[in-house]
């Protein structure tokens, strides 16, 4: 077994299809242009949000956390979702600056449908805007706006081989590594990692919103 490019490389979209065939139908017909009553109850029931972009350095693939509802049907073509705080890295955002393709993935806890649109964002800092997305007096500096080109839902399939929400095989975290030790294995001991865990809750508690 090779992982170079060899032989048995798919290169050609016609080889692909070849090994895969064509979609069935319903694969087909639950594309949609615009965001219909029964994908928006799927978006407003959504507390987590995957975010897509694309920009000169490569993909990124951003998660994004908040209340069910937190990204906004503003109208049938239009999502809006707050960008909450976070490291500052803004990666996202430098990439939506750059290149506005963009893809939102909601997955909705206890469901086995997800749902992925597909679109152009840009960014607003209207002062209003922001403001009514704000939670406990703390308004986002920036919304993100996606205009919509297709949406559709995702079959269970991945949800249900993952057995995603079975809290019974949830991974016990005492066996991962934390943030902290992460941190200072990367950084060569600069960071200290105990104090960094230590610290953590408290400071995210002051800079949830």
């Amino acid at each position: 077994m090779t992982l170079e490019a060899d032989a048995y490389t798919i290169t050609s979209i016609d080889a692909l299809e070849a090994l895969y065939g064509t979609p069935g139908k319903a694969s087909l017909v639950k594309v949609t242009d615009r965001v219909i009553p029964e994908y928006a109850k799927l978006i407003d029931a959504s507390p987590f949000v995957a975010l897509a972009t694309i920009g000169p350095e490569g993909i990124d693939c951003s998660p994004r956390g908040d209340r069910p509802g937190f990204v906004r049907i503003h109208d049938e073509k239009t999502l809006m979702m707050p960008d909450r705080r976070g490291n500052n890295r803004a990666d996202s955002l430098r990439n939506i600056v750059r290149d506005e393709r963009a893809a939102f993935l909601f997955l909705i806890p206890g469901s086995g449908t997800t749902l992925r649109v597909n679109g152009r964002a840009r960014l607003s800092i209207d002062p209003e805007l922001c403001a009514s997305f704000a939670i406990d007096e703390a308004a986002p500096r920036s919304v993100i706006v996606l205009s919509v080109d297709e949406v559709y839902f995702q079959c269970a399939r991945a949800i249900v081989r993952s057995d995603l929400w079975n809290g019974a095989k949830h991974a016990n975290p005492e066996d991962l590594p934390t943030p902290g030790q992460i941190l200072q294995a990367t950084s060569r001991r600069e960071i200290d990692g105990e104090a960094y865990d230590r610290e953590w809750p408290d400071r995210a508690q002051k800079t949830m919103w």
